[in-house]
């Protein structure tokens, strides 16, 4: 019993002692507790905004919707570029999930009860679900409408993975009839609607094509003083200008985006009601200087001849552009909403992409005549009461002959005047020769011929040229010769200008200054635009004026008197007639001008591609008409001036 008693003592003993190891393992967890402790403390206390942050990024969605453009009008205040509603037939799919989910679960039982051992995957079984479902909204609008319209599977796949926030079209730009009668039979509370869009207008539809531009899809919108950049975002395709004024202006007539904030929940449908809203605003307006009446009529002259050609009229006074014109051109309206392969093969059969007012360089013809005079009289070469050549058709010197193009010859010894309205070849020669091709050339780049005016619209040409010795060496590799002067005086040789640049020089000579500014931008009671003068006296200023009316009397564009629809009644007008030789055989007619020749107003340049050759019939035949039906629609106007449109101001931003 004693050893008993002994080995009980022992053992009781040896329960009161403590392992270390015990302790130890105590010691790891407190200290693991703790730092646990100290870990949630941290993240709570300290990195709660973060992990806000992070929810936010998760559990929210961005969606932007693109403001309209600004409306574009014209001098008149008329609008010859709006916005017209374009309708659509959406399906709003995020409300659809529990119809999805209630389509795959019949798809899946069934799938198994047919014991087929082909069964699709879950994802493939999602899929059909939802084009399930979708085709069953699409045959409320056909049974509406019609159709017999069917869902793209892939498209269908691509939209609900990638932009499941936004509508999925089901079909688009509707007719006015068929929006009317979706609106009266569409539910208000289903996820089927008729959504609202707006697209580019065109009022005038092919009118000033190559001027106005055209506008392209832009997927890339963004929202100004909108939050949530850094949230995952859904873009509603805006616009974007791709040429003419729409390209040139495209912030300003750039609407404000809109856009909404979402809470979504774990698949990425939508929970409302949105936590922050942002209407989208309208864009800027922008009021050109063109007139649509005058465009219109130059235009419809203009392809009368069906063949390329240009016109411009500018204000003489202030240099905004009356009219741009150019054929062939385009419909706007194929631009609307995105341009259709067929419709571009078309333009580019037609060549008529380019904007040939300020694209195409031509040799001016004899319209240069006027700017070897100015060249003349301002240095003295040429006087203006004697004459210094003898015209009998051909002038033999120099080892040459050169000859009067002009459709007739023998002109005699002419005056200046004289020599401007018969348009006298050998006259310009010897007044070439006089004056020297280093003054001449002098003399234009004085008027900026040799430069792009800097009108506001992309593409226009720098391929220009007024020549001289140092530019013949450099581009041609040769000496300059007498041969190459006498085909300057006559705007023919290496001279090259746009009717853009023709016209800025006629009005320029109207004024008696030596540059125009063109703008395509209205301004009411815009400043008189003043240059350097051109420096001629009074003597000489009155030969040059009556050389140019007698052009358009008794000269190569008496048709403006002699035929009765060409007439501008009661208006004196300066003109001057041309036509060159391109390039492939082919004739450029031209025609520039200003009237009234007391009180100039209007400013024209017309330049038409041909084949027919003939000065005298050339520029007079089918350049001068166009100009007259300008002139026509001008003088009508300001005789019966018509009630100017109420227009919102232009403004920039």
């Amino acid at each position: 019993m004693a050893n008993l008693a002994s080995q009980s003592g022992n053992l009781v003993e040896s329960h009161k002692g403590y392992d270390p190891r015990i302790i130890m393992f105590y010691f790891i967890i407190a200290v693991l507790l703790i730092t646990l402790a100290v870990g949630v403390a941290y993240q709570q206390l300290f990195k709660t905004d973060q992990h806000h942050e992070r929810e936010r990024m998760q559990s929210q969605r961005r969606i932007l919707v693109p403001g309209p453009r600004g409306n574009i009008y014209d001098r008149d205040g008329r609008v010859i570029v709006g916005n017209r509603p374009r309708f659509s037939v959406v399906l709003y799919l995020d409300e659809l999930r529990r119809e999805f989910r209630r389509e795959y679960i019949i798809i899946r039982k069934n799938y198994r009860a047919s014991g087929d051992k082909d069964v699709p995957s879950s994802a493939q079984m999602e899929q059909i679900a939802r084009a399930s479902v979708v085709q069953r909204y699409l045959d409320q609008v056909n049974t509406v409408l019609g159709r017999s319209e069917k869902v793209d599977g892939r498209d269908l796949t691509r939209h609900f993975v990638r932009e499941l926030l936004l509508p999925y079209t089901l079909l688009d730009d509707l007719e006015p009839a068929e929006y009317a009668r979706l609106l009266e039979s569409l539910p208000v509370s289903s996820p089927l609607q008729v959504y609202t869009s707006s697209t580019r207008f065109y009022p005038f539809g092919a009118a000033a094509a190559h001027t106005l531009g055209y506008v392209g899809v832009n997927p890339d919108i963004e929202a100004e003083d909108f939050p949530g950049d850094d949230l995952r975002t859904f873009k509603l395709k805006g616009s974007i200008g791709r040429d003419g004024l729409e390209k040139v202006f495209d912030n300003r007539l750039q609407g404000e985006s809109g856009g909404t904030i979402f809470r979504v929940d774990p698949a990425g449908f939508r929970i409302n009601p949105p936590l922050e809203k942002k209407q989208p605003v309208q864009g800027q307006n922008l009021v050109t200087s063109l007139d649509m009446d005058l465009q219109r009529a130059a235009e419809d002259k203009l392809r009368e001849f069906e063949t390329p050609g240009a016109a411009v009229a500018l204000d003489v006074r202030t240099g905004e552009v009356l009219v741009l014109a150019s054929v062939p051109d385009y419909n706007l309206e194929i631009f609307s909403p995105r341009l259709s392969f067929t419709d571009s093969a078309d333009i580019e059969k037609r060549q008529a992409w380019a904007n040939r007012a300020i694209s195409s360089a031509y040799p001016p013809g004899s319209t240069f005549k006027i700017l070897t005079a100015i060249a003349g009289l301002h240095s003295g070469a040429l006087p203006t009461d004697e004459p210094i050549v003898n015209c009998a058709g051909v002038l033999h010197t120099n080892g040459r002959n050169y000859v009067c193009y002009n459709g007739r010859g023998h002109h005699g010894e002419v005056l200046l005047p004289e020599a401007i309205s018969s348009s006298c070849d050998i006259y310009f020669y010897e007044a070439g020769w006089r004056t020297s091709a280093e003054r001449i050339a002098v003399e234009a780049r004085r008027f900026h011929l040799d430069r792009p005016s800097g009108i506001q619209l992309p593409h226009e040409t720098s391929r220009m040229v007024i020549p001289d010795q140092k530019w013949k060496v450099e581009h041609v590799g040769q000496n300059w010769f007498p041969g190459d002067t006498a085909n300057m005086a006559i705007g023919q040789g290496f001279v090259l200008v746009t009717p853009l640049d023709m016209a800025c020089f006629v009005a320029s000579v109207a004024r008696g200054e030596v540059f125009t500014k063109p703008t395509l931008l209205h301004q009411a009671n815009a400043p008189t635009q003043h240059a350097e003068p051109i420096g001629l006296t009074p003597k000489q200023r009155a030969a040059l004026l009556k050389g140019m009316e007698d052009c358009t009397t008794i000269g190569t564009a008496k048709v403006l008197t002699n035929l009765p629809a060409l007439r501008v009644p009661n208006v004196r007008i300066a003109g001057k007639t041309g036509t060159a030789q391109i390039p492939g055989n082919k004739n450029v007619a031209w025609f520039i001008c200003f009237a009234p020749i007391e009180n100039p107003e209007i400013a024209i340049a017309v330049a038409i591609e041909g084949d027919t050759a003939g000065e005298e019939f050339g520029g007079g035949l089918y350049a001068a008409p166009v100009a007259s039906r300008i002139m026509q629609e001008y003088f009508r106007k300001k005789n019966q001036p018509a009630t100017r449109a109420t227009i919102q101001p232009f403004k920039s931003k």
